[in-house]
């Protein structure tokens, strides 16, 4: 199949874009480096594809076709692997690696395809393989149509001196992408279809189609059992499955020819790769225009990377009225959309790149949902009905709407919003679920029950509620402070009576004193708890220095930066809790219960680097000083999902990155604090 020049151009417009990583054979040809390493690639639909850079699945998650049957969720693995080998000169390579599971021992080091990679790199959002096979190079690429359950996958033959036979499994599966797959003796429908095959995986499973425009396609039907899947072990889950070979896909390609493999749950026969590649590539190059044109000053590589990376975690979720209407996926590969998440990410995701007009669907789209004055905490992957469970979320809600406000000066959506912070207001100052009301004794907000864990530090362990933080805490008593300061400002823009929310505002700063802990020189964590004020030293209270108004005194402001940056500063974000407390944990592993125990311990998270950043600023107007804080970052853009940044990090050194690989507060907070600090200045 000679490759079209439509491709040829497809391929070469996103030779400008840039790429957060690129590494040779110290990577690519060692094991336990190129596995540590991960790509990820987004449809917008919350489906996504992704693996490791050695090309074998060491999670449940990883594969070329999760796709999302009812957006943003359904996500369901459809096409674990193209299991490739290469045949020129009269030799045989393996382009892929695979580990198989052996019961009580750990697997081998594979001998596979990682061993013929001389090069990965990352065009935009776009992994790109390198193989160097004698003297011939085959490149590989990994891309995802936009709006659709599809995924491309080419190899190019760049260079050779006689033609190269290309043979390459579809390995397929059929289950949530949570669990895994013992098959015992399941039987798929395989059938030939123009240009490749459909197959059912049981009566009444959505259809998928394995195609090619350029090569012959083999029915197949062989189990390949026992895939290792060290990672899960790590975690204490089920660390192996079975996939089916379901059909074999053969070419033969000279210099300069291309096959393009489409796995999809559409059937299209005159299916063009070409056309979403370059859409894709115009998209990337676009966004970078509008980021480049709102930049005070010319931003290093990586964060215009990341203006890239943010773009991944948009996703749809289709209203009645709205099929279009945006969310945010909190984090892959396992995460849906989250209230708080996507509040908190928004701001980076969306206005931070120039792209109000997605900030405003975001809104309007939660806005929606909004019951007893709250705003969802998450929606379930089943797709029934959004959990309540948040006091922060909805808090968030507001900060989000101040900014895009200031980002647009759009007084119609103001309008039509209004009412709904309105009434969020009201319903929390005479109490909504889970005892959420304003004390009528200070008015700041209380919070929580026994049994529920309402903020972002939300870990539990069965009926074990880790970090309760029930009372006033910090954090949410600074939003409280913000948001009525926030529904002053839009009162008096629309012309409403202000006074009560100005009254409030001032009654919350006026108690917000009560959380300086003297003796520390820092805030309590939570006041009026059930054993009293909480003095652990957690990074809650850098949101009353980060936020646009800050209940402290300059001193104090200064103080509680001097504490964070001292006490909980890592190079990759802020611990959750002060390696001096008695229940510092400085490593997150083991088992589902044991990680979940931990996970507000001492654990690092990233998205917390952006508030501790634009805080140093506020309070030393130092920009250079703030923005170090954030440089560190750029270094683990290679490592972990190569050119995303990672939920969390053990709280010990080397700060080992754990949880989700990609995580849209981590990416979004970063990427804004940057932005807001450069551009001021």
């Amino acid at each position: 199949m000679s490759q079209s020049p439509d491709l040829r151009a497809a391929l070469g417009s996103a030779s400008s874009l840039p790429g957060a990583a690129d590494f040779g054979r110290e990577v690519c040809g060692n094991p336990a480096e190129a596995e540590s390493r991960e790509w990820l690639v987004t449809n917008g639909l919350g489906g996504f594809a992704c693996g490791t850079l050695a090309g074998n699945a060491t999670r449940r998650y990883h594969g070329l076709l999760i796709a999302s049957l009812n957006p943003p969720v359904g996500r369901t693995l459809l096409v674990s692997n193209l299991d490739a080998t290469a045949e020129y000169d009269d030799q045989h390579y393996p382009l892929t690696t695979q580990r198989w599971w052996n019961a009580g021992h750990p697997s081998l080091v594979p001998e596979g395809g990682h061993r013929h990679v001389e090069r990965f790199r990352l065009e935009g959002t776009t992994p790109v393989w390198t193989f160097a096979l004698a003297d011939a190079l085959l490149e590989k690429r990994i891309w995802m149509q936009q709006g659709e359950n599809t995924t491309y996958a080419s190899f190019t033959l760049v260079r050779a001196s006689q033609p190269l036979r290309l043979a390459l499994k579809a390995l397929v599966n059929y289950r949530d992408f949570h669990s895994s797959t013992h098959a015992g003796d399941w039987w798929m429908n395989i059938e030939p279809v123009s240009h490749g095959l459909r197959v059912a995986a049981f009566e009444g499973a959505t259809p998928f189609y394995l195609l090619s425009a350029g090569a012959a396609a083999e029915p197949a039907h062989d189990w390949y059992r026992d895939f290792d899947l060290p990672f899960e072990r790590e975690r204490g889950l089920d660390d192996h499955e079975d996939h089916l070979h379901a059909g074999t896909f053969r070419a033969t390609l000279r210099p300069g020819d291309s096959i393009v493999i489409v796995l999809s749950t559409r059937h299209d026969p005159d299916m063009d790769p070409a056309r979403p590649y370059a859409k894709r590539a115009a998209e990337q190059l676009a966004l970078l225009k509008q980021w480049n044109a709102g930049s005070a000053a010319q931003s290093p590589e990586w964060i215009r990377h990341l203006v890239l990376a943010a773009d991944q975690f948009i996703a749809v979720r289709p209203l009645a009225d709205d099929p279009q209407a945006k969310t945010v996926i909190a984090g892959y590969p396992w995460f849906c959309d989250w209230g708080r998440d996507t509040m908190i990410a928004l701001p980076g995701l969306t206005l931070s790149t120039g792209r109000p007009e997605i900030a405003r669907s975001i809104l309007h789209t939660f806005a929606r949902f909004v019951d007893g004055g709250m705003l969802p905490n998450c929606f379930t992957d089943a797709g029934t009905a959004p959990e309540y469970n948040t006091v922060d979320a909805t808090l968030w809600f507001f900060e989000a709407a101040r900014q895009y406000y200031a980002a647009t000066n759009d007084e119609a959506f103001l309008r039509q919003l209004f009412p709904v912070l309105e009434g969020i207001v009201q319903f929390h100052q005479r109490g909504t679920r889970h005892n959420i009301h304003v004390d009528a004794g200070d008015g700041l907000l209380y919070a929580g029950a026994p049994g529920v864990q309402l903020t972002w530090m939300d870990a539990r362990v069965g009926d074990r509620v880790i970090t309760p933080r029930i009372g006033k805490p910090v954090e949410i008593n600074a939003l409280w402070y913000n948001a009525l300061l926030t529904m002053t400002e839009f009162a008096h823009r629309l012309g409403r009576p202000a006074g009560e929310y100005e009254a409030g505002a001032e009654r919350a700063r006026a108690s917000f004193g009560r959380f300086w802990n003297a003796a520390e020189k820092c805030c309590f964590d939570v006041l009026d708890g059930p054993s009293g004020n909480e003095a652990a030293v957690r990074p809650n209270q850098i949101f009353a220095v980060s936020l646009p108004e800050s209940p402290l005194t300059a001193e104090q402001q200064a103080s509680v930066v001097e504490l964070c940056a001292r006490r909980l500063l890592s190079s990759v974000g802020l611990r959750s809790l002060a390696p001096n407390e008695s229940a510092y944990a400085g490593r997150y592993e083991g088992g589902p219960a044991q990680r979940d125990s931990v996970y507000h311990q001492g654990t690092v998270w990233g998205w917390l680097l952006g508030p501790l950043a634009l805080a140093t600023w506020r309070v030393h107007k130092n920009a250079a000083a703030a923005l170090a804080l954030l440089e560190p970052i750029q270094h683990h853009l290679h490592a972990a999902c190569v050119g995303s940044i990672s939920e969390i990090f053990d709280g010990d050194p080397p700060f080992t990155p754990r949880g989700c690989f990609a995580q849209a507060w981590s990416v979004a907070e970063v990427l804004r604090a940057w932005t807001e600090i450069s551009r001021a200045t």
